[in-house]
């Protein structure tokens, strides 16, 4: 009876472990949103073909709207484009805080990002060479910090990516919000699109908006979808997910996955 007993803790044991490739084994949390749906939307980012074939659509996309562009001003052209989960791949940081039973940490970020490791987003590299061919620049507007700066530009420049420079560079200052950023770029250039996976990236329309008016403001840019606006799938994190917990990141996992929860439908 009790090698019964140990067969089965045994195997309640490995079913609440997560093998790592350095074979140290790390207990996630189980029955929970956070960390492990993380996990599982950083497997589908690193995994399934959909999301390699969502991302190319939006690039191919971009290329077209970019073919058809028609200047109207004298002011040199660009292409303003956020970084993460839009030309940079940071699925394996999720990963690292996933298995680890965490969410975003900024110092575990700043030790990512130190690294200058991050994979590229299927088709980014080749639309923005694309787009440099034709004598448009970049500007890179992301909510990465000071700094970060360097090994950020490095990152980009493992990739020969156009414009990876401190002048194209315009990190994040005193707000996350980043249209006086946008606004900066729109007096000396004529943006041809917006590129990001956070529709914050686009318009303030979208700066700490509710779920419902997020939805409602999509709806009112419907021509912009697909034209100006180029929208890249991230599932494991961004603003919708700060939207239902109304951006106060102050609360733990466990009170997040209880609002999660109260949000499912069913049946």
């Amino acid at each position: 009876m009790k090698k019964y007993f140990l067969v089965g803790g045994l195997l309640i044991f490995f079913s609440c472990t997560v093998k790592l490739n350095s074979n140290k084994s790390v207990v996630a949390p189980q029955d929970s949103f956070l960390p492990n749906g993380k996990l599982f939307t950083a497997l589908y980012q690193q995994h399934a073909a959909e999301y390699k074939a969502l991302c190319l659509q939006s690039f191919n996309m971009a290329s077209i709207k970019l073919n058809q562009y028609v200047k109207s001003t004298d002011k040199p052209l660009v292409i303003v484009t956020d970084i993460d989960e839009t030309v940079l791949d940071n699925s394996a940081f999720a990963v690292h805080q996933g298995l680890m039973g965490k969410e975003y940490e900024p110092e575990a970020w700043y030790d990512w990002t130190s690294k200058a490791q991050a994979d590229t987003v299927p088709g980014a590299p080749a639309f923005l060479k694309y787009a440099a061919s034709k004598g448009i620049q970049v500007f890179y507007i992301t909510n990465r910090e000071e700094r970060e700066r360097v090994a950020t530009i490095k990152n980009l420049s493992l990739y020969n990516l156009p414009n990876a420079d401190n002048q194209h560079l315009l990190l994040k200052t005193t707000t996350s919000g980043k249209e006086p950023r946008r606004q900066l770029v729109a007096n000396d250039y004529e943006i041809v699109m917006l590129i990001g996976d956070n529709l914050s990236d686009f318009t303030d329309m979208f700066d700490k908006k509710t779920p419902q008016r997020r939805s409602s403001n999509v709806s009112a840019l419907v021509n912009q979808w697909g034209n100006q606006f180029i929208v890249l799938p991230n599932p494991n994190y961004g603003d919708w997910e700060g939207a239902l917990f109304n951006y106060n990141y102050k609360l733990s996992s466990h009170e997040k996955d209880s609002i999660y929860r109260t949000l499912l439908k069913t049946y």
